[in-house]
């Protein structure tokens, strides 16, 4: 393996044995391979990819879809059916619910057995105990039996382990899932230093905000097999296509031949542009059952402008044009719109439904206007206009353009955080 890969899985498979009774174990054991008592489940099947040194991937699927599966093989608890695993460097990992801890020992205890399992000296991570004790907030619990350990616990525990061991490699499986917000904010500040160091992280999770937020690259796995790898952001787009859609088997979607994915990527995410740009042509994701009746969306200055520079402070507007076929069900009608920041991360989101819930006309073309005074900082973003049916507590979108306008916002202040509302000052002295 290269020295600039850090990890290397090729055609890997996990295939478990499923018996209808435990007597079956046993006949299929004196059969000595003569016949079959059970049935063959594939967790994971054929799947190949690279991650090199340095790399933040994100790792997205339903739930069952072998991602803790293909975890465990990487990290050599679990053994693959066929297929290999090369991993180069220390890898520290936070897979399920107190995965390598003895539930007997105490929180101190399961520090020096897990950071001797990684290798890591006894006198090196005695040295740390303090900064496990800190992080993880334990306080006098890292001196009783983990056993006493509620969830939360159990990650914090895991979580400060795996960050004070140096590791090379660091695989998160949706292990922040049981903490409280504050930790998690926590978690998500040292996961950032892990990475600028230059450890390799595989990050799990079905927060898609998260991914795009941590991870440059991202692999999508379905029933355990990998659909679809490349850059976060049409990967990942694919993959809430998918989670949104009405049709369970999306043959396009799940496509396992390599070509016929390729296709089915750049027919959802090129956006056609007509002489006067009133969809932007760049890569965006765009899906739904009524593709093409967003027939223009931007973002416009008082004007009624669309520019691709807009000022902080100013009034600018989203304009969503729509034209509706008749199948469309208009009671229960929504346009919505999102400005996000290039990592896709959700700045500002309004839909017609919001407060005052505006009725929309009967009419198979018009326009929605959202106007506003511009609180974005100074940086890139892009709109999003989707098209739903907000019936149920599942959104079904008939259309969704992620991308539908690319542009910036610029401020003479600095400022420092994600929007800057324009906000009123007044001192108050008490007499």
């Amino acid at each position: 393996m290269s020295s600039e890969v850090a990890i290397a899985v090729r055609d890997l498979s996990k295939c478990h044995h499923i018996y209808s009774n435990p007597k079956l174990r046993l006949m299929q054991l004196l059969a000595q391979g003569r016949k079959k008592y059970y049935k063959e489940f594939w967790a994971v099947r054929d799947v190949s990819f690279e991650i090199g040194r340095g790399e933040t991937v994100g790792l997205i699927g339903r739930n069952g879809s072998g991602k803790s599966t293909l975890l465990q093989m990487i990290c050599g608890t679990v053994t693959p059916t066929s297929g290999s695993v090369e991993t180069r460097g220390r890898v520290a990992a936070l897979l399920e619910l107190g995965a390598g801890f003895n539930s007997e020992f105490t929180g101190r205890e399961n520090v020096l057995l897990n950071a001797a399992i990684l290798g890591f000296p006894k006198e090196e991570i005695e040295k740390r105990m303090e900064d496990v004790l800190a992080f993880s907030e334990l306080g006098d619990y890292l001196d009783q039996p983990v056993k006493t350990y509620s969830s939360g616990m159990y990650s914090r525990l895991a979580f400060s382990i795996a960050i004070n061991v140096d590791p090379d490699i660091l695989i998160v499986d949706e292990a922040l899932a049981v903490g409280d917000a504050r930790f998690v904010a926590k978690c998500m500040r040292r996961i950032k230093d892990i990475q600028s160091a230059g450890a390799t992280i595989l990050f799990v999770s079905h927060d898609v905000g998260s991914v795009r937020t941590l991870c440059s690259r991202a692999l999508w796995l379905n029933k355990g097999v990998l659909v679809d790898q490349g850059a976060v952001f049409p990967v990942t787009g694919r993959f809430m296509e998918f989670m949104f859609s009405d049709d369970a088997d999306m043959p396009a979607l799940l496509a396992k031949d390599e070509d016929v994915a390729r296709e089915a990527l750049a027919e959802a995410t090129t956006i056609p542009a007509d002489g006067n740009e009133v969809l932007d042509s760049r890569p965006a994701t765009r899906w739904g059952s009524n593709q093409g009746i967003i027939v223009s969306a931007g973002v416009f200055n008082k004007a009624s402008e669309r520019k691709s520079l807009h000022v902080w402070g100013e009034e600018i507007a989203i304009c969503i044009n729509v034209k509706l076929s008749s199948d469309i069900d208009r009671q229960h009608l929504c346009i919505s719109f999102s400005i996000k920041d290039l990592k896709g991360t959700d700045l500002i989101v309004s839909t017609t439904r919001d407060l005052k819930n505006l009725p929309l006309p009967n009419e198979d073309e018009f326009s929605v206007r959202f106007s506003f005074q511009n609180p974005l900082v100074t940086g890139k973003y892009l709109l999003v206009a989707a098209v739903e049916n907000r019936q149920n507590n599942d959104i079904h979108y008939y259309e969704y353009i992620e991308g539908a306008h690319y542009f910036s916002s610029t401020a003479e202040a600095r400022f420092f955080g994600l929007i800057q509302p324009q906000i009123s000052q007044q001192i108050l002295v008490e007499k």
